[in-house]
């Protein structure tokens, strides 16, 4: 039996085996939120989105009630055709006025309806590129405090699933619009034309209202249980898919996928409860249709027979009922799309609201061509979460054009610290120095042009070889492209290629080898011309051969460049100018690989032992020196 946490119930459909489980801990915002019919916030901060085209909506707007008025005023041309156009003794050219007004009705009716389809339309679906385009853009300069901890599926989510939702909402909010003034004109023509025979079919409204409150509470529960299964759902897809490579090498295909159909078939078991109980209320209102109509042939037949009322107002009164229940039905399916627009537009705003913790100052200055490519750390305490510091009074400088190696196991603060020279984050206790000014007083951008990067995993996107390499330097010509390709031993396999530096790359460029890939990024980071170039792991994942070409590239690539580079491997560092020796956050020594030699500690330690990757430390030996360097 699968062990739960403390204090939390065990999962009824838990038989002990593993699951695929996604991070779901978001879901109980969104449960609160979902059945709600309408949200003040949520509805205003669309409006924002709404307002630059509001001259569209009021022409949607005054078109659809154009509509309801050419629907209301229809079945009165009728009633007058059959009363007095039909009398006998009535003028000759009464009747053909009629027809011919009736005509004109119709086709008004065509127009308004034609006008407010394609204006709504219009106006939906620039909102949604509006709103698409803003989310995107936001994305791209979200802290990466926000992007570690959420999942890209529900993002991928919310950009395409929500909003869909809104997109759907936006186009029934006017046809909304003009059902409640169809609803209430046909109630008020009812009343004006016989209050009595109005009395009676509206009684079967109660009836119907009752109804309506027994089927909400259960309607909002099953969309509610129908959105949840779907989100976890979803979820466990997107990881699975991400994770395709894990899951083949450790044989989980079968497994995953058992457990996967789990979730969908719970997902269809909720979905289809929430759809039925969502298409319940359309025979009971086709049924209370039937019932009204049924009142008036009766009660209006009586009416007529006495010489009460005129047959035209019968027959005027049996198509009022019958369109009576028509915006009734259409508001009672628009109900889930309310719901699902809301806790769609909550979603979608939480997105919009994220904080960016990274910005640049009021007064930030642009890093310029005339400043160097140094690097220093002042007293730098850092961690993800303050409470918890990854970097612990760390200092240490880089002189322009130094190369320098960072090396510790792993969770020594190595690849934070890169990314506080990037200022991907920001230190909270110390400065970070580049080109002797502190990250926090420069723009981000001109940071950006400063510092090159090469990570040990190297992204790619879909697109041509070329489209990759310029892709931090688009500024660059073709030919500085293939001058840095061939400064790191990357262009023979590249005019190999089909297409040479046309050829396209798959999505993350699986059509190429893992030492290609980083090739490709080398030569990516060699085009962006920084002063200082980082290498984060980069041959870590790569043969022996093709580490032995990037080094010598790297001889060239570094050439009146900063170097910052983390490695593992003791065999790929002892060239640097100076060495950085972290252990647990804390700088347990420096100096270059003679130097420590002669120190007799950690690293020369490690040296002798004859280790060939920092986390092969014992713990006995990397405590008494971290205690000794404390």
């Amino acid at each position: 039996m699968s062990p739960s946490r403390r204090g939390e119930p065990r999962d009824p459909h838990d038989d002990g085996r593993p699951r695929m489980r996604a991070v779901v801990g978001s879901n109980r915002i969104e449960e609160d939120i979902f059945g709600r019919v309408f949200d003040g916030k949520v509805v205003s901060r669309i409006w924002k989105f709404v307002e630059p085209y509001r001259r569209r909506v009021w022409i949607a707007v005054a078109a659809v009630l154009v509509f309801t008025l050419s629907q209301l005023t229809i079945p009165l041309l009728i009633r007058y055709a059959i009363d007095h156009g039909m009398a006998p003794g009535a003028p000759g050219g009464l009747l053909a006025g009629i027809v011919a007004l009736f005509g004109v009705a119709i086709a008004i009716n065509y127009a308004a309806s034609l006008v407010q389809e394609r204006v709504t339309g219009q106006m939906a679906e620039n909102v949604l590129f509006d709103i698409r385009r803003k989310m995107f853009g936001h994305l791209q300069h979200v802290s990466l405090s926000f992007m570690d901890k959420t999942e890209v599926g529900r993002l991928m989510s919310r950009l395409q699933g929500d909003v869909n939702s809104m997109q759907e909402f936006l186009e029934t909010s006017v046809q909304s619009v003009g059902d409640i003034a169809l609803l209430v004109g046909i109630v008020g023509v009812m009343l004006w034309l016989d209050w009595q025979l109005a009395g009676l079919v509206l009684m079967v409204l109660p009836v119907l209202f009752g109804v309506r409150v027994l089927w909400l509470a259960k309607a909002r529960a099953a969309f509610m249980a129908a959105h949840e299964a779907n989100s976890v759902t979803n979820n466990a897809l997107a990881e699975a898919i991400h994770g395709v490579r894990a899951v083949q090498a450790m044989n989980r295909a079968r497994l995953n996928a058992e457990l996967y159909g789990e979730l969908a078939n719970r997902t269809y078991q909720a979905q289809l409860r929430a759809s039925r109980l969502a298409q319940i209320m359309i025979p009971i209102v086709d049924s209370l249709t039937g019932i009204a109509m049924a009142v008036v042939v009766v009660a209006g037949g009586m009416m007529v027979a006495s010489g009460r009322i005129e047959v035209g107002v019968m027959v005027a009164f049996l198509f009022y009922v019958q369109r009576f229940f028509d915006p009734i039905r259409s508001l009672t399916m628009q109900y889930s799309v309310m719901q699902r627009a809301m806790a769609s537009g909550h979603r979608l705003t939480e997105v919009l609201d994220v904080e960016v913790d990274v910005t640049d100052a009021p007064d930030a200055v642009p890093l310029g061509p005339v400043d160097d490519g140094s690097v220093e750390f002042r007293n730098v305490t850092f961690g993800y979460d303050p409470a918890i510091p990854v970097l612990k009074d760390v200092s240490f400088a880089v002189a322009s054009g130094e190369r320098v190696a960072l090396v510790g196991p792993t969770g020594s603060g190595k690849s934070s610290s890169i990314s506080l020279i990037h200022r991907f984050y920001d230190v909270q206790e110390g400065a970070v120095l580049v080109g002797g000014r502190d990250v926090r007083g420069v723009t981000q951008e001109s940071l950006g042009r400063h510092i090159a990067m090469v990570l040990q995993e190297p992204y790619l996107f879909t697109g041509t070889v070329m489209e990759n390499i310029r892709y931090s330097s688009y500024w660059a010509s073709d030919e500085d492209v293939i001058a840095a390709a061939r400064a790191v031993g990357a262009h023979d396999f590249i005019a190999a290629m089909p297409g040479a530096y046309d050829a396209m790359l798959d999505e993350r460029g699986s059509n190429l080898s893992l030492g290609q890939r980083q090739l490709l990024s080398f030569a990516r980071a060699l085009a962006a011309d920084a002063k200082i170039l980082v290498l984060d792991e980069a041959t870590a994942n790569i043969d022996s051969y093709t580490e032995m070409q990037i080094q010598r590239a790297l001889q060239r690539l570094l050439e009146g460049r900063t170097g910052l580079v983390i490695a593992h491997r003791l065999a790929t560092i002892r060239n640097a100018d100076r060495i950085v020796v972290l252990q647990q956050g804390v700088k347990i020594e420096e100096g270059t690989h003679d130097a420590l030699m002669a120190q007799r500690g950690l690293y020369s330690k490690l040296y002798d032992l004859n280790y060939a990757s920092f986390d092969d430390i014992p713990d006995e030996l990397t405590d008494a020196d971290r205690a000794t360097a404390t």
